[in-house]
């Protein structure tokens, strides 16, 4: 018989929340862990099952005032005081539970000024962060919003150390992007282990990676053509109108139902996992191989 992988609930943790939960990110200290949901964050300790600490509450007193939410939380890796979490305006706000019980005040608020030329009707949307992850050392953060990937310095608020346009294409595309829903799409991020590359996906089971120390960047795709065992993944290139290079793909034939939204990086090792949609496919660097 073909092995079966069985999950089956060790603990669980009941009614700590009102709204669906969007991150959970256990604590260094390795006794303790948050969970987040669009309007709070709550504390736990991992042998407690039935209560839990509330360290950020956003809900306003009238639902008609609300004007953001939670999009995502997450522990640094090295202080236990220390988290941060992203909002659905596009800022981050780093909290240091040694302050107060209640992190309703901030330490530190992550915000990009907008550039008022770029001032759209979708703006708000596409600004919204869908993900944010601490390197490995802990200086910086890597957030995600529709179109790119920032990396933002802890010591510096005002704007991110790095841009990255993951799929900039889609700019013009952003009002067909709205009335099929796919501009909600919630894109995840990850770092390698020497946080010296940045991934991230895309449609069309596009995944894209960004190299910090050389600044390049390839698209590859995650596909049962290009999965066989021990086949090279091939750069691809998504072209907009003009001359098309033999294996470009056009912006107009791209799949927006395939889509890229969880990625993970081995902490240790060049070995990568890509979700697409019901695929789960691990890929690993060449031996001797540079970036890719």
């Amino acid at each position: 018989m073909d092995l079966m992988v069985e999950v089956s609930p060790r603990r669980v943790f009941a009614n700590g929340h009102t709204y669906h939960i969007n991150s959970i990110s256990v604590n260094s200290d390795c006794e303790t862990y948050m969970s987040a949901d669009d309007l709070r964050i709550n504390l736990w300790h991992l042998a407690i099952t039935d209560r839990s600490f509330n360290i950020v509450d956003i809900k306003p007193a009238n639902m008609e005032d609300l004007t953001e939410v939670i999009t995502a939380s997450e522990f640094h890796p090295h202080h236990c005081n220390l988290f941060v979490y992203s909002s659905s305006k596009g800022s981050l706000r780093l909290c240091d539970m040694r302050a107060a019980a209640l992190c309703d005040k901030h330490s530190k608020l992550f915000e990009e000024p907008e550039d008022p030329s770029n001032r759209s009707f979708f703006s708000e949307i596409i600004s919204s962060v869908s993900d944010v992850k601490f390197s490995h050392s802990g200086r910086y953060m890597l957030t995600r919003d529709y179109l790119t990937v920032k990396v933002w310095d802890l010591n510096m608020e005002a704007r991110p150390i790095e841009t990255y346009q993951v799929h900039d294409y889609l700019r013009s595309k952003l009002c067909s992007l709205y009335e099929n829903d796919c501009i909600f799409d919630k894109f995840e991020c990850a770092w390698n282990g020497s946080d010296s590359v940045i991934m991230t996906g895309a449609y069309n089971n596009f995944f894209r990676m960004f190299d910090r120390n050389t600044k390049r960047d390839v698209t590859l795709e995650a596909s049962r053509e290009s999965s066989k065992p021990r086949a090279v993944l091939k750069p691809r290139r998504v072209c907009v109108g003009g001359k098309r290079r033999r294996d470009d793909i056009s912006v107009d034939s791209l799949d927006f139902t395939k889509k890229i939204l969880h990625t993970a990086w081995h902490p240790a090792e060049n070995i990568i996992a890509i979700a697409a949609t019901n695929n789960l496919y691990i890929f690993q660097d060449k031996v001797n191989s540079d970036m890719h």
